[in-house]
């Protein structure tokens, strides 16, 4: 139900977007469909949450309760140069890091776990009152998703909520945001068991633009274990963009749309 749902509301926004024009709320969104520029490859054992650069360097978080692990990831052959892995308890989700500390939520644990990056020694524990989802940072906050219509500024040292925007395409909330980047000013986000990204407004939530990526992963590659988009990193020393996602074989350095 959850999945129809999403299917069926994010779908029609998309259509209504290409044909408003005249609602100064609701302003024209413009499509853009993915272009791939290199194939890499990827874990299939990589249940991506989270995936980010770092000071040139990739990390990516699984998820799986009992699976869940953190990584750095050679970029060029897809494996682990470093990795720690999780307590049962815990579902990894959405990770970044901010000022050499790695933040990494957990889904339903409501907690925030904090590492050194560079060394992976857990260094604390803040709480979240929300469901943990995506998680990305602008520069000075922490945001995130908690599988709602609406993103979260928090403070990186307590974790305490800022402000929150609601996500609208024309004029319409979206549900389900997940995996979140900021890149140029702007937040991207996907959303679950959907083959789109949103370009969101950080200051307003409306939606930009939207990136079709339906067509990312070939069908010939898709397996039993093949799960959905989720995945987007964006490399600032290159300004190159990364899409993957859940148990995928292969990541995908993609054209950054304008």
């Amino acid at each position: 139900m959850i999945q129809l749902r999403a299917i069926i509301t994010i779908a029609s926004l998309i259509m209504f977007s290409s044909i408003v024009t005249s609602d100064a709320q609701a302003p024209k969104v413009k499509r853009y469909t993915v272009k791939v520029l290199e194939t890499l490859p990827h874990s299939v054992n990589s249940y991506t949450q989270g995936l980010f650069f770092y000071k040139g360097r990739l990390f990516e978080s699984s998820g799986q309760y009992g699976q869940s692990f953190f990584h750095e990831v050679d970029l060029k052959k897809g494996t682990s140069i470093r990795s720690f892995k999780l307590p049962s308890k815990y579902f990894a989700e959405g990770a970044v890091a901010y000022k050499d500390r790695l933040y990494l939520l957990t889904w339903q644990e409501r907690e925030v776990l904090v590492y050194d990056i560079n060394t992976f020694k857990h260094l604390g524990t803040l709480y979240n009152p929300r469901d943990g989802w995506g998680l990305t940072t602008d520069g000075t906050n922490l945001i995130t998703t908690d599988g709602s219509s609406f993103i979260y500024f928090h403070d990186p040292e307590s974790f305490r909520q800022l402000s929150k925007i609601e996500v609208t395409l024309s004029g319409e909330k979206v549900e389900y945001l997940n995996e979140l980047e900021f890149i140029n000013g702007e937040i991207w986000a996907n959303i679950y068991e959907e083959d789109v990204i949103l370009i969101i407004n950080p200051k307003t939530g409306v939606v930009r633009a939207t990136l079709d990526c339906r067509r990312l992963l070939p069908v010939a590659l898709k397996t039993t274990s093949t799960d959905v988009l989720n995945g987007i990193a964006f490399n600032p020393a290159d300004s190159s963009l990364y899409l993957t996602g859940k148990n995928w074989p292969k990541m995908y350095r993609v054209e950054l749309p304008k």
